[in-house]
């Protein structure tokens, strides 16, 4: 391991990617099998796993021996997201309609079930050396991002969920796979353990922070840079860190209002939108998250301060990149 050693760089990183997954081939028979699972990958979206796999794996050794594992990290990925959507009945993904809705639910749940086998096939192609780590890694992080929906989608139905819970729910649903993404790479590239552990840490405050700024945008973003709706989680009364600590700190006029929102079937959409957004201002909701927001920025730069065998100048970058964001 060498300190001056050049990681590919953030541009660099996303021209290898997209070479990498425009070279994959998915015009296999059945044709009805492997083409929701073209249609999903070629929506596109940040790419943000595999790029941190690569990076992670060039900091350290030859990037090119990551790409099995970036390959199958971004299909995991995406398996997950197909299946969310017919969980959710959610007609759009990406600004494209979802897989279900293109085609059927029962075609969407067995082609979401061919990319999580696929994507083990992807993972198994790691060197022999690497191997057992990487696969138990990727493991425990797949069946983690299991429990964090089941936590997302119990959530739903109870008013008691506490910031602790969630937090916990989004470390597992979303930080642990940009976590074992950046930790399998390293771990390619020829990290030590301990510094290798502490991609990952530095990877898990940032995945808190990125969900707590979608939590924050979904509120207080730009419509026009957003990407999508502004309120769609107050319309659906989504349990976010906005919500429970909007439902805590909230003086007893404030609840009152609040739980009136929360409790209604027939509202108008920018009046309730418009209504509760105010609440949240007036409660200091969103310093609240801003702070927290930097709070985990600032974990994840002292995680990423006790690397010392790798230039991490790349992840300083993409951590600012996503947590500056506007959308």
């Amino acid at each position: 391991m060498n300190k001056n050693k050049i990681p590919l760089s953030l541009a660099e990183a996303q021209i290898e990617i997209e070479k990498i997954f425009a070279e994959l081939n998915w015009n296999i028979e059945p044709k009805h099998l492997y083409a929701p699972i073209e249609y999903i990958l070629d929506l596109g979206g940040k790419r943000i796993r595999p790029l941190l796999c690569l990076i992670a794996s060039s900091m350290y050794g030859d990037w090119t021996e990551s790409k099995n594992a970036a390959i199958g990290i971004e299909i995991f990925h995406n398996f997950t997201l197909l299946h969310d959507d017919i969980m959710d009945k959610a007609p759009i993904r990406r600004g494209k309609a979802t897989v279900h809705e293109v085609w059927d639910e029962n075609t969407a749940i067995l082609s979401g079930d061919a990319m999580l086998i696929k994507a083990y096939q992807f993972i198994a192609q790691t060197k022999k050396e690497k191997l057992p780590s990487v696969l138990d890694l990727f493991s425990q992080t797949a069946i983690e991002v299991c429990e964090g929906q089941e936590y997302d989608m119990s959530f739903e139905t109870r008013n008691d969920v506490n910031e602790q819970e969630y937090i916990h729910m989004i470390r597992l649903k979303t930080a642990v796979l940009l976590a074992a993404s950046l930790k399998i790479g390293a771990i390619i590239g020829g990290a030590n353990d301990d510094e290798a552990n502490e991609l990952y840490n530095f990877a898990i405050y940032l995945g808190l922070a990125f969900q707590l700024k979608d939590d924050f945008l979904d509120v207080y973003g730009n419509p026009e840079t957003f990407g999508k709706r502004i309120g769609g989680d107050i319309l659906c009364n989504k349990k976010t860190y906005m919500l429970i600590n909007a439902i805590k700190l909230a003086n007893a006029e404030q609840k009152k209002q609040l739980e009136y929102w929360l409790s209604i079937d027939n509202f108008d959409e920018n009046e309730k939108i418009n209504s509760v957004t105010k609440l949240y201002s007036e409660i200091g909701i969103d310093n609240l998250c801003k702070e927290k927001i930097n709070e985990y920025q600032n974990l994840a730069m002292q995680s990423l301060k006790k690397i010392k065998n790798a230039d991490t100048s790349v992840l300083e970058t993409i951590a600012n990149k996503l947590l500056n964001r506007k959308s």
